[in-house]
């Protein structure tokens, strides 16, 4: 059974896909099979892996990053087409995954904002893993609270933490009141006046 902090947790990632591949067996598959290489990857992508001194590793680790990305969207093979996942890389190299087709609307129907890619490899193995993200998972925006408000909601966010995690904490404490006077921080005086 859920507790109700898994079931909280659920609502903010909705899908974790991994995936790994023996480098050696699919290098085989793609010499056996030329024109699968087509039918996986984009022009694009076969362009990233042939600038590659290990073309075929990165093969291998686009394909497990593309399988990784369908899992997310609990489709596996079926549903989303393979095709529908474009693996590119922004500015300092990062993979991310591109949505085509039905892919798109089947990240909405889940409530995915974002999905983040990783992607490493041994001499044997490319493994990716992907994590998708939704609107519940990111922080609420804080900016209309004022420092008393932030604080009080920091202190109960952490009573509710130790309450769940079973620590004995004194019922005095408990009970206290949030007192926000003289409180420093690195940059100084924060709140309240410390020469009173």
């Amino acid at each position: 059974m859920k507790g109700a902090w898994m079931q909280e947790q659920s609502d903010l990632i909705v899908g974790v896909g991994v995936e790994i591949v023996d480098i050696e067996r699919f290098s085989q598959v793609l010499d056996k099979y030329p024109r699968v290489r087509d039918r996986l990857f984009s022009a694009d992508e076969c362009a990233y892996c042939e600038s590659k001194t290990l073309a075929v590793t990165h093969y291998a680790l686009y394909f497990v990053a593309k399988q990784a990305v369908l899992k997310v969207l609990g489709n596996g093979f079926s549903g989303v087409r393979f095709s529908n996942v474009e693996i590119s890389r922004d500015e300092k190299g990062k993979p991310i995954p591109e949505l085509a087709g039905n892919a798109p609307e089947r990240a909405a129907e889940l409530g995915i904002i974002e999905l983040h890619l990783s992607l490493t490899f041994t001499h044997d193995t490319a493994v990716a893993s992907a994590v998708a993200i939704t609107q519940a998972a990111r922080p609420a925006a804080d900016q209309d609270l004022t420092f008393e408000e932030k604080m009080t909601k920091a202190f109960n966010e952490l009573r509710s933490l130790l309450d769940s995690v079973g620590t004995p904490i004194d019922e005095s404490v408990k009970s206290a009141p949030v007192e926000t006077e003289n409180v420093i921080l690195d940059e100084g005086v924060v709140e309240g006046d410390l020469d009173e």
